[in-house]
């Protein structure tokens, strides 16, 4: 007697995805990761405009486009066509959950709005994902990059201004990517309440709030001192030593999050009586003297290079690293047994492992991203049979 495969956490979900480029499809990839069934509705021959997003390319496309729509069917709408506006409609009807990201009340005059869906489907989990809300900031672009400029992630990030720094966005469109998350979070809880309530709700989620909120420790500095945190490179406004030293070949990544680690840096290094001078033998006095411990500090680590400076310290529990590549960072991962990468098939590059690991319902089904239109008529003739006495 066979044993069947566990079935996933979102087995039997059926989500309508509306949405284009990241935050939305990245959503919508997540949930299907984990088992719903996603529908990608895209535009006639042009798509979501991620497929257009590139260099690189992949055998199928845009490697942009491949990264947020695994898992997924692809069906092309026209929704200023009537018949395809039906169709549309049926879908919405059908879904479990429904995500897009127009502009706010863009989808009322195709009869997609969340009241219109909502009177069809009572029970749909219905996430609008919007740039600055749904409110006066409705016609603002929600681009990732105006975002992180506008909502202070910026002024934050680079070089110090007395190092010549200018305000620098990172190196991800880290916006559309909290966001995302947010709005997983949003349709996974609503999901649970309609459980107990049998109905569903409109879940909203905006860039700037998800950038606001990710802001955690520099927003509460902010909330706390009245006083807006300033760039400081790649040292952390709370801790000392938590950031880049350097050693006599470059730079070596040290992370002391409390007073012992210090001792044991001291202690490595040679000179425990740092750890007990009073300028640095307290996380505050260190962050108070910043450059006098990262004078100290570097004298010392001069000695070495970055190589032998991090396998000493880890060795001896310090929290210490080279800066690597997004090469060695994969590397890294294997190494530790975490199997970063799954194949998708079809030819195409590996891909970004699910982080989320499951005991008892394993994410095992990794399948391409779909083809434009690839589900089409599938897609039709299942909405067909549903509506089928």
């Amino acid at each position: 007697m066979s044993i069947a495969s566990p079935r996933l956490p979102l087995d039997g979900i059926v989500i309508a995805d509306f949405s284009r480029v990241l935050a939305g499809p990245l959503a919508a990839s997540t949930l299907a990761d984990l088992g719903a069934r996603v529908i990608k509705v895209e535009r006639p021959d042009v798509g979501d405009d991620t497929r257009s997003w590139g260099p690189p390319w992949t055998s199928e496309g845009a490697a942009y486009f491949q990264s947020a729509n695994r898992n997924k069917e692809s069906l092309t709408l026209d929704l200023t066509d009537e018949v395809d506006r039906a169709v549309a409609r049926r879908l919405a009807a059908r879904a479990d959950v429904f995500i897009e990201n127009f502009r706010t009340g863009a989808l009322d005059r195709f009869g997609l709005g969340y009241e219109q869906v909502r009177a069809d489907n009572p029970g749909i989990v219905y996430c609008s994902i919007t740039g600055f809300g749904s409110g006066p900031g409705a016609e603002l672009p929600g681009y990732d990059f105006l975002v992180q400029a506008l909502g202070g992630l910026m002024s934050i990030t680079g070089a110090s201004d007395d190092r010549g720094g200018e305000p620098t966005k990172v190196g991800v469109a880290l916006v559309d990517v909290l966001a995302a998350k947010d709005a997983t979070t949003g349709i996974l809880a609503a999901l649970l309440q309609r459980g107990a309530s049998a109905t569903g709700q409109r879940v909203e989620v905006n860039l700037l709030s998800s950038l606001l909120a990710g802001l955690v420790n520099q927003a509460s500095s902010f909330l706390t001192t009245g006083k807006a945190p300033s760039r400081m490179g790649n040292a952390h406004p709370s801790i000392a030593p938590y950031e880049l030293l350097t050693c006599r070949d470059g730079a070596l990544a040290i992370a002391c999050g409390n007073d012992g680690q210090f001792r044991k840096l001291a202690v490595v290094l040679g000179e425990e009586r740092l750890a007990d001078d009073p300028r640095f033998a307290t996380n505050a006095a260190r962050v108070q003297n910043r450059s006098a411990m990262t004078y100290a500090l570097e004298r010392l680590l001069a000695a070495k290079t970055a190589d032998e400076w991090a396998s000493h310290l880890s060795a001896a529990g310090v929290p210490a690293g080279k800066v690597g590549t997004i090469a060695d960072g994969f590397a890294l991962a294997e190494m530790l047994g975490l199997r970063p990468l799954v194949e998708v098939g079809g030819g195409l590059p590996a891909q970004v492992r699910n982080p989320v690991a499951f005991s008892d319902t394993p994410i095992t089904n990794y399948a391409p991203p779909p083809r434009l239109g690839q589900h089409s008529d599938d897609v039709r003739r299942w909405l067909s049979e549903e509506e089928t006495p």
